[in-house]
């Protein structure tokens, strides 16, 4: 018995068990509360997130506007940009608005002038430049719209929506004009503006009826501007063929075949031409050099049909013989006659044509200010292609952050312009 309740007292009991199930009771215990508290975290973080993103949503516009100018633009834009702005406000009479004006030596100069004024719901003007434009889109993130003047198109993206004359959207307009038996040749200068124009031409063109059948370019000093000319309108060939015309009627001696020959002795060339109409995308000084080439080598503006973009819509085309009866997209003066004179009035200066854009800006400015709109609203109504804007250069939207326009034909006329469709 001794012995027996020796092994009974000795045999060992497992209590490893029962301490493993203690500990692992303490633990699920201790892992719940630390779920728990996890779950407590991440809903309070959800909730602050939840709160922040609903103070973003209902971000109120600032109504202190900066305008943003490089020193190196030119003085006189610069000038007359700040005056239109000013006579906007007047002629709009919007109340409460304030620019700021701000001006930048350089990339870094610009980005700490942005970043001061960095607050939720700021509106930013400007720059004018596409190289000072190409850091805007970074800012994005902090709840802020800038509207830049850059001609890049490429920079339309976020935040960040363009006012300028776009080619595409003349051209597009242009294009869908002309009859389906439209033969369209192109001529542009090898510089940036022409490298655009043939750039997007195939794909606009694509979209109407017209067909392009031919095409050629130029160096920007013109000087192979001749040989251009002659290439696109096969001048040496038409010349060639109006010679073997004449040489042949020259041997027959009917009435018909003299009365022919007298005909063409008037010409230098055939106007059996492969195009009906010609688009010339230049501007400046350059296309009043090139405009009257044309004729020079045969290519008839009364038989072929002059196109331009709009960069020809200036009285100082207008008056150019060869460009008598040329097209182009635009909008008549009428629209905006009423700004010119106010803006001769008050100060005193011719109205440069690139005044309208910050003018119809100002106006799309106080439209939204007098309705109200928190940040989100605007962003929503500026990515709505369908919203349109009454401007003195026609009705205008946004489309892929690029304002576009509803554009008529114009018609070159002894100085004036005049509305064809």
């Amino acid at each position: 018995m001794y012995i027996f309740i020796f092994i009974i007292s000795c045999t060992p009991v497992n209590l490893s068990k029962q301490d493993s199930k203690n500990n692992q009771e303490t633990t699920i215990s201790e892992k719940s509360s630390d779920t728990e508290s996890k779950k407590k975290e991440i809903k309070n973080k959800d909730n602050k997130k939840n709160e922040q993103n609903k103070i973003l949503d209902d971000v109120v516009l600032d109504k202190e506007i900066i305008t943003l100018f490089a020193k190196e633009d030119d003085e006189k834009t610069m000038k007359q940009f700040l005056n239109i702005y000013e006579l906007g406000i007047y002629n709009l009479g919007i109340n409460d608005v304030v620019i700021q004006i701000e001006y930048f030596e350089n990339e870094i100069d610009l980005k700490e002038i942005i970043e001061k004024n960095l607050l939720p719901g700021k509106i930013f003007l400007g720059p004018i430049q596409s190289k000072y434009s190409k850091i805007l889109n970074n800012y994005c993130a902090h709840k802020v719209i800038f509207f830049s003047f850059s001609s890049k198109s490429s920079l339309a993206k976020d935040c960040v929506y363009l006012i300028n004359f776009f080619p595409q959207n003349e051209l597009s307009q242009l294009m869908s004009y002309l009859s389906d038996d439209a033969k369209v040749a192109l001529l542009y200068p090898e510089n940036e503006y022409g490298y655009l124009i043939n750039s997007v031409i195939d794909d606009i063109i694509f979209e109407s009826s017209a067909i392009l059948v031919n095409r050629s370019s130029y160096k920007d000093e013109l000087s192979n501007v001749r040989e251009s000319i002659k290439e696109l309108g096969k001048y040496e060939l038409r010349k060639y063929e109006l010679k073997r015309q004449k040489q042949i009627l020259s041997s027959k001696k009917d009435e018909k075949s003299i009365k022919r020959l007298k005909k063409l002795e008037r010409f230098k060339t055939t106007s059996d031409y492969d195009f009906t109409h010609i688009l010339i995308a230049d501007y400046g000084l350059n296309l009043l050099q090139v405009a009257p080439l044309l004729p020079y080598y045969d290519i008839d503006p009364n038989i072929v049909q002059f196109m331009g973009t709009g960069v020809i819509d200036d009285k100082t085309f207008f008056y150019e013989p060869s460009l008598q009866g040329a097209i182009f997209p635009g909008i008549p003066e009428s629209r905006r006659i009423n700004i010119i004179n106010d803006y001769i009035e008050i100060y005193g200066d011719d109205f440069l044509r690139i005044s309208t854009l910050p003018y119809d800006l100002i106006g799309l400015i106080n439209f939204i200010y007098s309705k109200d709109y928190k940040f989100d609203d605007v962003l929503k109504l500026l990515n709505n292609p369908n919203k349109k804007f009454n401007g003195v250069d026609g009705n205008f939207y946004f489309k892929n952050n690029m304002i576009e326009r509803d554009l008529n034909i114009l018609k070159i006329d002894n100085g004036n312009s005049v509305v064809i469709n």
